[in-house]
């Protein structure tokens, strides 16, 4: 025994080395893209590209963000909703990419991502009706709150797993390819994400078939409650673009114009057939991972205070107010629209009857449903009049 402890002793060393090793090289190697400070200020010359009405109209989007998760993590609180998870600090990560996308992309996303949806014209009262599970839910309650999906806008749908979203958006990309289609697509990730067996094989396999895809990697720090330097040797995550041969950038994952630029960047290498990038947007979980965590557990509170002074909403209400396209009054308008509008479609989305028909229950198996579904539906619909118990009655049909 005491033999295997000293042979193990040096990979431990040769862990520790390596990380000494590394440090600093590979920061010089994928510096931080950055196009906006945290004053709103232009960082060393660059150009502002996008237009002051897209701008502001991205601005908007980050405000309906933040403020839908604020009130869901509250409705969740009331006991209301049963989950939610949001991207509180996040949301440049968010908007800033799909922003740089064409209507044709698919995107697949991991769990932060409610905000493109929206981007891609789902209505916040088919988003809320997913969190009550009731009858205006498209899903039909069989998925979990905060588990979209939104094919009119190629968004798939959500889905806890870690990282399986990754080698499925490989896969349209090459199908892609294959129907020579103008679309590519993105899958979005976490941190902890990297360490899943699917990132290797979907990043592998679009590198070796230089296929058009965009890898985003939102890395905040946390994967629940690991942090970043637990589950990783990596200095960057964008570093781990050199060993399956494509291209890596490092970006201020709070910068909503940095984040635009380098998206649209890698998504025109993409279209012109130079093989997948990936992105490492650096950014931080300002909240719990869901309404489930309590970060106050392995988080102390003051390391999070630094971060807040990054928020990338401020960020962009700074630069609109120094290029003159927002004032204080215009801010709160927009917030008071915003308010108006999530309050609406929550009212919206409660009068639905809270629970799907039950005949959702036997339906999108078949095309048609079979002798089995069709008995069993028959059967149910005989249990249900004849107990007195059963709620909501009227959304049986006879």
């Amino acid at each position: 025994m005491k033999r295997e402890r000293a042979a193990k002793a040096p990979v431990r060393a040769d862990h520790g080395t390596a990380r000494e090793w590394a440090a600093g090289r590979f920061l010089e190697e994928f510096p931080l893209y950055r196009v906006v400070d945290e004053e709103g200020r232009l960082v060393g010359g660059a150009q502002l590209e996008l237009p002051g009405s897209e701008l502001l109209g991205l601005y908007r989007w980050m405000l309906l963000g933040r403020s839908l998760d604020e009130r869901m993590i509250t409705l969740q609180r009331q006991g209301r909703i049963g989950f939610y998870i949001g991207a509180i600090g996040e949301e440049a990560t968010v908007f800033g990419t799909v922003a740089a996308l064409e209507p044709q992309d698919w995107i697949f996303p991991s769990y932060r991502e409610h905000g493109a949806a929206f981007m891609r014209g789902l209505p916040l009262v088919t988003f809320m009706a997913n969190l009550f599970g009731n009858a205006g839910d498209l899903v039909k309650g069989r998925q979990m709150p905060c588990h979209e999906s939104w094919a009119p806008g190629h968004f798939v749908s959500i889905s806890s797993p870690v990282a399986t979203q990754v080698t499925q958006a490989v896969g349209a990309a090459w199908a892609a390819r294959i129907q020579g289609d103008d679309m590519v697509p993105i899958a979005f990730f976490g941190d902890g994400s990297t360490s899943a067996h699917d990132f290797h094989t979907g990043l592998n396999f679009a590198a070796v078939m230089k296929l058009p895809v965009v890898f985003a990697c939102r890395n905040n720090g946390w994967a629940i409650s690991t942090p970043s330097a637990s589950q990783t040797v990596s200095e960057t995550m964008a570093q781990k673009a050199i060993g399956y041969g494509m291209r890596g950038e490092r970006v201020d994952g709070n910068d909503l114009i940095a984040v635009w630029a380098a998206t649209r960047r890698a998504r025109q290498r993409a279209a012109a057939g130079q093989g997948p990038t990936l992105l490492e947007l650096v950014t931080y979980r300002m909240e719990g991972h869901s309404t489930s965590d309590d970060p106050r557990a392995y988080r102390p509170a003051e390391v999070v205070e630094p971060w807040k002074r990054k928020d990338p909403i401020k960020r962009v209400q700074k630069l609109l107010e120094a290029r003159g396209l927002l004032d204080e009054a215009g801010d709160a308008v927009l917030r008071e629209e915003v308010r108006l509008e999530i309050q609406a479609a929550l009212r919206e989305a409660e009068a639905f009857p809270p629970k799907p028909p039950v005949e959702s229950l036997f339906e999108d198996v078949y095309a048609e449903p079979g002798w089995a579904q069709r008995e069993q539906l028959a059967e149910l619909r005989r249990a249900m009049d004849a107990d007195p118990r059963v709620a909501n009655p009227r959304h049986v049909e006879g």
